[in-house]
């Protein structure tokens, strides 16, 4: 049985890998700080009944389905826009992180959560369609997708030299 404490020193070591993947799948920072703040309410009132080995799997899976329920239910007095939050990034990088954050923008929610989840994260094929709750082949098919979509967006065939010969 799980207690307070220990709930609260899960959110203080869990929290902010948890907003970053938001973030990352949302692409707005206040919208990434509501996806988490939602997922760790979920979490804490079935926090006495996870009994799952790794709770911060189970609040990962939480948040990616809350992340999808929003993007299915999202309201159309929602503005969007082009401009991303500030953010320190190291100047080189600063550039390319937001090139990056359009692109993933053009995906589906659903792709730019495999995406984000394979290729950011670094978790297996399988433990992502566990986390989504599809099979592993729907799981590669979309990613390949995905990632040709990414490509296309980004140049990248272009900007690929030529191996030495």
């Amino acid at each position: 049985m799980r207690d307070d404490d220990e709930f609260v020193a899960f959110v203080e070591q869990s929290g902010s890998r948890l907003r970053d993947t938001a973030f990352w799948l949302c692409r707005d920072w206040s919208l990434a700080q509501d996806l988490t703040q939602a997922t760790l309410i979920k979490v804490y009132l079935s926090w006495q009944r996870i009994t799952h080995n790794d709770p911060y799997w189970y609040c990962k899976k939480v948040l990616l389905r809350t992340y999808l329920d929003h993007k299915r239910l999202k309201s159309s007095a929602e503005v969007q826009t082009d401009v991303v939050p500030d953010r320190p990034a190291a100047a080189d990088a600063a550039e390319l992180r937001i090139t990056l954050l359009d692109a993933l923008g053009h995906l589906s929610p659903q792709d730019r959560a495999i995406v984000v989840l394979r290729y950011w994260e670094d978790h297996s094929v399988q433990t992502v369609a566990e986390l989504l709750g599809l099979s592993p082949g729907v799981v590669k098919m979309q990613s390949m997708r995905a990632l040709a979509s990414l490509r296309a967006l980004l140049g990248e065939d272009e900007a690929v030299p030529a191996p030495l010969a």
